[in-house]
C-alpha cells in the first residue's frame, strides 16, 4: 500500500545512511502491517550489504518484564537460540565465564558493549572497512508505559548511554505525546506518521484477493461456483457490508479478509441454491447466469448482518478457525423464504405464528427483560421517575395523553410520538432498574418463600443483581431480540441497547407474565 511504501522508503534511507538515535513510528490503524514493513526494510538493507546491521525486534506485549526484554534483545542481536541440551541458557558473552546481563539496565549496557566487541572482531576479519550498526525495534511500545515505564527514558537514550551506533525504534498506535515521560526526560524522536488506511484502499485490496477462475477450489465447504467471476460484483457489495460492521473494531485488511473468507460461502449459498433449482427445472445455465438483482441483494444483506457480527466476535479473537466456523454456520437451503414469504407490514401486524416457537423457547425472566427493554426504548428517560417511581403512598402516574396531535403555528414543528419514530437506545443500568419494578409488581406472588428477606424489595434487589440476568441479556442480544448499539471494546461506559421487538410482541409477552395492559406503563400510549 502507498502508506507503507512511503514508510519503507523513508526508514530505509535513515537506517542505511544516517540514523537518528531515536525513531518513533505512529500507526493508529494497522500496527501489525507496519511491523511487517519495518522487517522488510531491515531485510532489504542486509541483502544490499550497505552496512552491517544487527537487529533485535521486540514486542512490548510478550516482553512484559525487564529481564525478558534484556534477554530477548541480546539473544537476537547475538543470533543465539536457547536450546534444551544447553539448559536453555541465554547469551552469556564472548567468554565462558557465564556472565549475566539481565540483572539491571547497567548489565544490559555491558552486554551490548560486549556484543559489539565480539561482532566487530568477527566482521573485521571478513571486511575491515565494514561499518557496524545496531537497531533495536520495539513493537507495541505503548505497553512499556504500563509495565516498565522506567525503561522508556533509558531505551530512548540508549545511544547516549552506550556510546554506540545504535538506534531505538518505537512502533505504537498511540502518539508519543500520550506515552512520553514527564519533565522532558526523553529526547524528542524522529517522527514518522503512517496515514490511516482509507476505506477505499481497504476495499480495493480485499477485492483484489478474489480468486481467479483458473484456481481450483478443493474444499468440502466451498462450492466450485462460490468464486465465479460473475459473482465479483456481489462480493464487492458483501465487502462493503462487512467493512461497515467490522470497522469499529478493526480495519486490518488481513483480519477482514479472514472473516470474509469464512462468511462469503454462506452469504452466496442462497444464490447458488436458487440457480441450481432453476437449472433442475429445465432452464439452461446460460439463461440463468449468476446475476443478482437489487432486491435479493438487500435481502441477503439484511439477513446476514447479524451473522457477520457473530463471525467477527468469534473469528477476530480466534476462538475457532475460519474453516470450522464456516462448517458450523452453513445456512439452510430455504433461508431466503423466511425473508420473502411475507411482506414486512404483514409480518409486523401478524406476529402470532412467528411467536409460537419463540414464546416457548425463552424463559419467563427473558420475557420480563424484553418488556422492560420495550418500555425503555419507548418511554423517555425523564419519565421513569414518574412512571415507575415508588414512595410511601400509592403511586400516582400522570401520563402524557396519546392519540391526538396538538396543532401549533405554521412556523413551529409538530412533535411526533416516540412510538412512531422507532426504538431509542438505553443504557443497561436503566433496563435493570425498570426490570426491578416489573418484577416487584408482577412476580412477587409467584416466587418461592424466602423468609430471610424481610425488607420490602430486598428479594428483587437480590434477583436483578444475579449473573443470570446479565447472561440472559447477552443471550437475547445473540437472538436479535435486543440490539447492542455501543462498541463491545468500550468497557468504561455502560452498554447501550435498543429493543428489537414490536409493540404487538411486547403486548403478548406482557400478557403471559401477568401484565394485563402495557398501555398503563407507556408514557405515550398508542
Amino acid at each position: 500500500m502507498s502508506e507503507y511504501e512511503y514508510l519503507s522508503r523513508q526508514l530505509s534511507n535513515l537506517i542505511a545512511y544516517y540514523p537518528p538515535p531515536f525513531i518513533f513510528i505512529h500507526d493508529p490503524s494497522n500496527l501489525r502491517q507496519c511491523g511487517l514493513a519495518v522487517q522488510s526494510v531491515i531485510q532489504d538493507i542486509r541483502e544490499a550489504s550497505v552496512v552491517t546491521l544487527s537487529c533485535a525486534i521486540l514486542d512490548g506485549i510478550s516482553c512484559f518484564t525487564p529481564r525478558l526484554l534484556y534477554d530477548t534483545a541480546l539473544n537476537q542481536l547475538a543470533d543465539w537460540t536457547p536450546d534444551w541440551e544447553s539448559g536453555c541458557s541465554n547469551w552469556a558473552g564472548p567468554s565462558d565465564l557465564g556472565q549475566r546481563f539481565n540483572e539491571n539496565f547497567d548489565g544490559f549496557i555491558h552486554g551490548l558493549k560486549s556484543l559489539k566487541t565480539q561482532l566487530a572482531q568477527e566482521k573485521s576479519k571478513e571486511n575491515p572497512r565494514t561499518e557496524y550498526r545496531t537497531l533495536l525495534v520495539v513493537q507495541h511500545a505503548d505497553r512499556l508505559k504500563e509495565n516498565m515505564s522506567d525503561l522508556i527514558v533509558s531505551l530512548t537514550r540508549l545511544a547516549e548511554l552506550t556510546q554506540m551506533d545504535i538506534t531505538t525504534v518505537f512502533l505504537s498506535n498511540l502518539r508519543w505525546d500520550q506515552m512520553k515521560p514527564s519533565l522532558g526526560a526523553s529526547p524528542e524522536p524522529y517522527y514518522i506518521d503512517v496515514a490511516p488506511i482509507t476505506k477505499e484502499a481497504t476495499l480495493d485490496r480485499l477485492a483484489s484477493l478474489y480468486p481467479d477462475s483458473s484456481v481450483p477450489l478443493n474444499n468440502e465447504v466451498i462450492s466450485p461456483e462460490t468464486y465465479h467471476p460473475e459473482l465479483k460484483q456481489l462480493y464487492i457489495h458483501f465487502l462493503d457490508t462487512l467493512y461497515g460492521i467490522c470497522s469499529p473494531f478493526t480495519t486490518d485488511p488481513d483480519e477482514l479478509a479472514y472473516i470474509a473468507a469464512a462468511r462469503w460461502p454462506g452469504f452466496v449459498k442462497p444464490v447458488l441454491d436458487g440457480r441450481r433449482e432453476l437449472i433442475d427445472a429445465g432452464h439452461s445455465e446460460e439463461e440463468v447466469g449468476f446475476r443478482v438483482g437489487l432486491e435479493p441483494r438487500l435481502q441477503l444483506t439484511k439477513l446476514f448482518n447479524a451473522r457477520i457480527t457473530d463471525a467477527l466476535h468469534t473469528l477476530y479473537p480466534r476462538h475457532t478457525s475460519a474453516l470450522e466456523w464456516a462448517k458450523s454456520n452453513i445456512p439452510s437451503e430455504d433461508i431466503l423464504t423466511h425473508v420473502s414469504a411475507k411482506p414486512p407490514a404483514q409480518m409486523k401486524n401478524d406476529p402470532a405464528p412467528q411467536l409460537s416457537d419463540l414464546s416457548q423457547s425463552i424463559s419467563r425472566m427473558a420475557k420480563f427483560i424484553l418488556v422492560a427493554a420495550f418500555l425503555a426504548s419507548t418511554n423517555p428517560a425523564k419519565s421513569d421517575l414518574r412512571m415507575f417511581g415508588r414512595g410511601p403512598d400509592e403511586r400516582k402516574r400522570k401520563r402524557r395523553r396519546g392519540g391526538t396531535v396538538r396543532r401549533i403555528g405554521k412556523s413551529g414543528a409538530v412533535k411526533i410520538p416516540q412510538r412512531l419514530l422507532g426504538p431509542i437506545a438505553f443504557p443497561l443500568d436503566r433496563l435493570i432498574a425498570i426490570l426491578g419494578v416489573l418484577l416487584e409488581e408482577n412476580d412477587a406472588d409467584k416466587r418461592p418463600p424466602a423468609p430471610e428477606y424481610t425488607i420490602p424489595g430486598e428479594y428483587t434487589e437480590m434477583e436483578i443483581s444475579r449473573v443470570a440476568i446479565y447472561s440472559q441479556v447477552v443471550e437475547l442480544t445473540e437472538m436479535d431480540l435486543l440490539h447492542r448499539t455501543s462498541p463491545a471494546d468500550r468497557l468504561e461506559i455502560s452498554p447501550m441497547f435498543r429493543c428489537g421487538i414490536t409493540y404487538n410482541v411486547a403486548q403478548i409477552f406482557a400478557t403471559e407474565i401477568g401484565i394485563s395492559n402495557i398501555h398503563e406503563l407507556m408514557w405515550e400510549p398508542a
